[in-house]
């Protein structure tokens, strides 16, 4: 499946200045595949080392931090020639902590060797301190939608989006289909997976049954890997998700965890889900002013899960929806749709994003594009009201504001209406509406 990170992965491997890499992202994103896919590209191939199955090579870092013996040990144990030609991939490098700390003698001393560092809980590590300066880092995600349609065999629509050249109308003939296809994203979501038993065999309830592993999968690292007061915390903010997305106020409250908790006593708790990627975390802005940073309300905020499609099988929504019109997209008070946009915002952006709201209004969210500050709301359907939005730009003058639903691409004054299968071209459409 053609994931669109190899691209990123290949100006990494082409840079004068390259350092040593640590990919971040949640488990069964496709972060080992990927990185192997990348490994064929290099003259003298890979080396995969693993360090949570193979523990008996996290001695060779821990015995020694001279790069060259530790290459040397690693091409004894493994049988493979290892040079500057070769992928080096430390896999699940947060469970050799040596290993981790290798990285900057790599870059020091070996800096003509290709080092790449991933790992499922590797935030969780990175979060307790590491210096700095020493490597690189790169996030992955789950798959895109542009993504999730290469898979599916529609690269014909991939094409067609691509040559989009002017804010205007979607022709039916492909808007129809990419409606279409949108719906079966939001059960599938974008764990690769998922995307593979639906794209080979059209098995959804494979699929979903691959949604509900992953779900158990998450589940057993809170036993493993967190601390042990804390997993019945992690285990009840987890399950509260979906009920916290569909209230129409979607601000996190500690009290919809569990009746009396109090946030000193649940922070630790979330902060772990966090770290572990497994949620996303959107903080309230006061105004909206540069840098919006500036203006974080730190008691408030909204928590979304990592993938449409894992909070579609959390939530219990049924896979017959998709087939039931605009029923998925509605679904929790639009809740997917939300998500699936947050999901696109937090990996187009390098500022996350953020919301507004005040006593009566609310703006889904809040992007730092540049110089700008846009508001972006999120529409399920194709009957929408501005209300919030246009309360906005009357408190704040907006030069321009997004609204995702499924109204055609068109442009309604100082609105720019985008379909929500473009989520991940936003910044694409951005670009036609300057020009």
């Amino acid at each position: 499946m053609k994931r669109l990170i190899l691209e990123k992965l290949e100006k990494w491997k082409q840079s004068k200045r390259r350092k040593p890499l640590l990919l971040r992202g949640a488990r069964q994103v496709g972060k080992t595949w990927v990185l192997k896919e990348f490994g064929n590209t290099f003259a003298d191939g890979f080396v995969h080392i693993d360090f949570d199955k193979q523990v008996e090579y996290r001695q060779f870092f821990e015995q020694t931090k001279d790069v060259k013996r530790i290459l040397d040990n690693l091409a004894l144990a493994t049988g493979k020639k290892i040079t500057p030609k070769t992928l080096i991939i430390f896999d699940e490098i947060q469970a050799c902590e040596s290993a981790l700390n290798s990285l900057k003698y790599f870059y020091e001393d070996a800096p003509q060797y290709s080092v790449v560092g991933a790992g499922s809980l590797l935030g969780l590590k990175l979060a307790s301190g590491f210096p700095v300066g020493k490597v690189e880092f790169l996030d992955m995600y789950p798959m895109t939608f542009t993504e999730f349609l290469f898979a599916n065999g529609d690269a014909n629509l991939v094409e067609y989006l691509d040559s989009i050249e002017k804010v205007e109308n979607i022709p039916i003939a492909f808007f129809n289909p990419l409606e279409e296809k949108l719906k079966t994203y939001f059960v599938t979501g974008g764990m690769p997976e998922a995307v593979l038993n639906w794209a080979e065999d059209r098995d959804i309830v494979s699929a979903d049954k691959v949604l509900l592993d992953i779900l158990t999968a998450y589940e057993a690292d809170f036993a493993k890997h967190a601390n042990k007061n804390d997993v019945p915390k992690i285990q009840y903010i987890w399950d509260s998700l979906p009920s916290q997305l569909s209230r129409e106020n979607k601000k996190f409250l500690y009290s919809a965890v569990k009746p009396g908790a109090r946030a000193r006593e649940y922070e630790n708790a979330l902060n772990w889900l966090y770290n572990a990627n497994l949620v996303k975390k959107v903080f309230r802005i006061t105004k909206p002013g540069l840098p919006i940073s500036a203006y974080d309300d730190l008691t408030s905020f909204k928590i979304y899960m990592g993938d449409v499609g894992l909070l579609r099988k959390k939530s219990g929504l049924s896979t017959s929806a998709f087939a039931e019109q605009n029923r998925l997209f509605t679904e929790f008070k639009g809740a997917l749709c939300e998500n699936f946009v947050l999901q696109n915002l937090s990996r187009l952006f390098d500022v996350s994003p953020r919301y507004w709201n005040d006593n009566f209004h609310e703006v889904d969210f809040i992007v730092q594009h540049e110089n700008s500050i846009i508001p972006v709301e999120t529409k399920a359907g194709v009957n929408v009201k501005a209300t919030s939005i246009k309360y906005y730009d009357k408190q704040y003058n907006a030069p321009l504001m997004i609204r995702f639903s499924m109204r055609n691409l068109s442009c309604d004054g100082k609105i720019l209406n985008i379909p929500l299968f473009m989520a991940d071209r936003i910044k694409q459409v951005l670009e036609m509406y300057k020009g």
